[in-house]
């Protein structure tokens, strides 16, 4: 959720400082940009993974600060629920066998996490939406303890200046007669915290960052298609990949009559192709008030005068409160400055060998895209990616994509015919080991061939617990647990059974 914030509030002259002190960022990072000083290395895998906390039952547990307190791992930190906890994970180069290391090594991390968390009773459950969540968990008792949280919650609806209304049509579960829908209300952003994610981080030089970011955006509805893992949120069977609505909603400072006139969401894919990474920080600078203006003494540009790394504070804290789906990202690190590409569309799980597939296809297939000596931006409309996006979300592999050459296709297709071999040629062109391509592309070949995503395994699962005569409350915990279960054996979503 970004950097820590103390509990304040904000006067009209801090928010008016603020501005004018992301002006001198932006001018300091156009300085940087033209200078050509950010560090450029080798190409390195780095991600963050989102939990959920569960108890015996396969309730939400409300224990990460106790849970974290257990784990005594500086990699794990809260999120904004407090049935929520995130791991950071070391970046490391992508080559060689550096995923299966990467697997080997989450897979003790998460082992040894999980047993310190049992000391509390609670259990971590890697799952886009926890499916046991109902309207009484996002009470504001129940944000985590860290003031920032507490004061976005604040901010977000002072800007909005009413309560937030979550809607979202659902698409029928097997042999179901028509669709479930949610409609409710809420008085704070906790329904934020049911969207635990997989954020897949990329180090880029700026010269390059605009074909990264344009061909992640292209990608982000194939992601998603593929690796849906989010169909039940408050009890209801609703999107494949619910995560990316209710984000879009639980966030959204803008009431009815602002929608109305146009205005931007927070939670953003964007409107069009870039041609400089620094389109995206003006952008986020011209169109979104500031929710945390936290000022710091830095003079940027004082600093850049001095041979010194600036650290553009009210930038980053800016940055850090527009929810791009695939967002820039500016760092420091060694004494040094970079850009990442973090991209934001993945959810949690199913397993470790499921996301480290997703992650293995994702950055494979994002530098063949990349680097195409004809853009596939070129060939598509902006328009085409934002709709991709959403039909995957909601219909999951029976999606019907957009894809320049081959028009409409369903997501399996398009990743069998064309998109696998491109992966497999980015890793490569990465100097990842065969075997470890095969590996890791082979679960989504097999993901594909039997159209069984974590998500299919969660409906499928309920509809067979309710046709036994469970209620839908009993089905989602009994599917939850065998969930966990089979979370932790480790095999890939699309070979397990119910």
């Amino acid at each position: 959720m970004g950097d820590d914030v103390e509990q304040r509030k904000f006067t009209r002259q801090d928010r008016h400082r603020f501005r004018q002190k992301v002006q001198d960022c932006l001018d300091a990072l156009a300085i940087m940009l033209a200078d050509e000083t950010f560090d450029v290395g080798e190409p390195m895998i780095g991600m963050e993974i989102e939990l959920n906390l569960v108890d015996d039952e396969m309730a939400p547990a409300m224990a990460n600060a106790e849970v974290l307190e257990a784990i005594a791992n500086p990699d794990y930190q809260t999120e904004l629920g407090q049935f929520n906890i995130e791991i950071n994970v070391e970046p490391r180069p992508l080559c060689g066998n550096s995923i299966a290391e990467l697997e080997t090594d989450l897979r003790k991390s998460l082992n040894g996490a999980d047993e310190r968390a049992g000391t509390s009773g609670s259990r971590l459950a890697m799952i886009g939406i926890l499916p046991t969540l109902r309207e009484k968990h996002f009470e504001h008792r129940w944000l985590s303890a860290n003031p920032r949280y507490d004061l976005l919650n604040q901010q977000i609806f002072a800007a909005r200046g009413e309560d937030i209304e979550l809607q979202i049509s659902g698409v029928p579960l097997p042999g179901a007669v028509g669709p479930e829908e949610l409609s409710t209300i809420t008085d704070t952003i906790l329904p934020e915290a049911a969207c635990t994610s997989v954020q897949l981080h990329l180090q880029v030089a700026p010269e390059d960052f605009a074909a990264y970011w344009n061909a992640a955006q292209a990608l982000s509805g194939i992601q998603v298609a593929l690796a849906a893992n989010s169909p039940f949120f408050a009890g209801k069977a609703l999107w494949h990949e619910t995560r990316i609505p209710l984000f879009e909603q639980a966030t959204d400072t803008r009431p009815q009559e602002l929608k109305n006139q146009g205005v931007r969401p927070r939670v953003w894919f964007g409107e069009r192709w870039i041609t400089s990474i620094f389109d995206l920080f003006e952008e986020n600078s011209r169109y979104f008030p500031a929710l945390l203006p936290v000022c710091s003494d830095e003079d940027p540009k004082e600093v850049l005068a001095q041979g010194r790394t600036p650290d553009l504070s009210e930038l980053r804290m800016h940055n850090g409160t527009v929810y791009r789906w695939n967002r820039p990202i500016y760092d420091r690190s060694g004494g040094g400055h970079h850009i990442r590409l973090e991209n934001r569309v993945l959810p949690a799980g199913p397993s470790i060998v499921d996301t480290l597939a997703d992650a293995a296809f994702y950055y494979g297939t994002l530098r063949t895209l990349a680097e195409a000596d004809r853009p596939l931006w070129s060939q598509m409309s902006f328009d085409a990616a934002v709709e991709n996006l959403h039909s995957a979300a909601q219909n999951g592999f029976d999606a019907r994509l957009y894809w320049p050459e081959v028009g409409w296709i369903s997501p399996q297709e398009l990743v069998l015919r064309r998109l696998l071999p491109m992966a497999d040629a980015g890793l490569a062109a990465y100097g990842v080991d065969t075997a470890v391509r095969d590996r890791y592309l082979g679960v989504i070949e097999g993901r594909c061939l039997t159209a069984r995503s974590g998500s299919v395994w969660q409906r499928d699962s309920v509809v067979a617990r309710e046709r036994a005569g469970q209620s839908r409350d009993a089905a989602l915990a009994g599917m939850l647990s065998d969930y966990v279960t089979l979370m932790n054996e480790g095999e890939p979503a699309h070979t397990w059974s119910f």
